[in-house]
């Protein structure tokens, strides 16, 4: 059984208030902020709205649902630019003239905008853990603060930004940035109270819209000349660094590995190079030459066992490597080291 619920949106504490009436229970207020526990009978977590001047305002969603919910946005008027970050789980969004809902996945962003007569559907599933970040944008209080700027814009940005009577809707998603990311946490974590809270979100709140508008332009690029690295390609490399940390003996090459994270090749390295600053290569190599040096040091492996172990498959060669890296030969470096144990067993 799916819940319904019709919600305002063209100032974010309306969809507080409303979500409170439909629900049947109280929201809390302070300055300007609004926030709505969600019952007991429906799940639990929170819905918590801020608004600031010329128009921009944020919501911020931390829930489980004991059921579906579907927020069915007022027809008839023109509803905010919405820059949605999902943090956790999937949600579902549609225009009222659509057929199918599309799906927005952890760490995926969408920029959407609806029309008067084709209004949003969003659907939130039960569940599983609901944590979005949606910056909301009245076109019309904003265009006071963003004339001047217009005629220097994209194209695109331009026409979206100009569009204050919502003749056009709007969609567009991908992944976020590591950036983004970091920002959303400074604001949902801030603990500061009185005018320094506001002031102090609000900055936040125009640095995400920055740094978004910033990666839309980005994504506009082929996906090989993107400079903006995302947050799920991060989560991809470090799934990638744990595959080659647990399978060091019969790692695949650069493409399999790649493919196994989701990633292209291109992407791949690129993320290594901003995480590690190196490539894959090089990364797997300084990784086996590390473990090469604990097994010396806490197994009963002799150094051609150790040598595939790592799969490295010649000995010279990871002698090589090994002095190259700790100044030493594997082999004096393992006499050093057991010589140094029996030592300790007579005393």
């Amino acid at each position: 059984m799916k819940k319904k619920i019709s919600v305002k949106d063209q100032k974010t504490q309306n969809i507080v208030i409303d979500m409170a009436n439909d629900l049947g229970v109280d929201y809390e207020q302070i300055n300007r902020e609004y926030c709505i526990r969600i019952p007991e009978e429906f799940g639990s977590g929170y819905v918590r709205s801020f608004e600031f001047d010329f128009g921009v305002g944020v919501v911020e969603t931390d829930y489980l649902l004991k059921k579906e919910f579907q927020f069915h946005l007022q027809k008839g008027v023109v509803h905010p630019l919405k820059l949605i970050f999902n943090r956790e789980s999937s949600i579902f969004h549609k225009f009222e003239e659509e057929e199918k809902f599309q799906e927005i996945r952890r760490l995926e962003n969408i920029i959407v905008a609806s029309t008067p007569s084709n209004n949003h559907i969003f659907k939130v599933p039960s569940g599983n853990p609901i944590c979005i970040f949606s910056l909301e944008i009245n076109r019309k209080l904003f265009e006071e603060k963003i004339e001047s700027f217009l005629p220097d814009m994209h194209d695109d940005l331009r026409m979206l930004f100009r569009d204050v009577n919502g003749i056009n809707t709007f969609y567009s998603k991908n992944n976020y940035s590591l950036d983004i990311s970091k920002l959303i946490s400074e604001f949902t974590e801030c603990e500061l109270s009185g005018f320094m809270r506001q002031v102090y979100l609000e900055g936040k709140a125009y640095e995400i819209l920055t740094l978004l508008l910033k990666q839309y332009l980005d994504d506009l690029k082929d996906p090989d000349k993107r400079q903006i690295i995302r947050q799920a390609t991060i989560e991809a490399v470090e799934n990638a660094v744990t595959i080659i940390e647990e399978e060091i003996e019969g790692i695949g090459n650069i493409v399999n590995l790649a493919k196994r994270v989701g990633l292209n090749q291109n992407t791949l390295q690129s993320g290594f190079k901003k995480l590690y600053n190196t490539s894959v290569n090089e990364f797997i190599k300084n990784f086996r030459i590390e473990k090469a040096k604990d097994l010396l040091e806490e197994s009963d492996l002799n150094i051609t066992e150790i040598t595939y172990k790592v799969g490295i498959n010649s000995r010279s060669y990871f002698s090589k490597l090994f002095k190259k890296k700790y100044g030493v030969t594997p082999k004096n470096y393992l006499d050093k080291v057991r010589g140094n144990k029996d030592d300790s067993k007579s005393a």
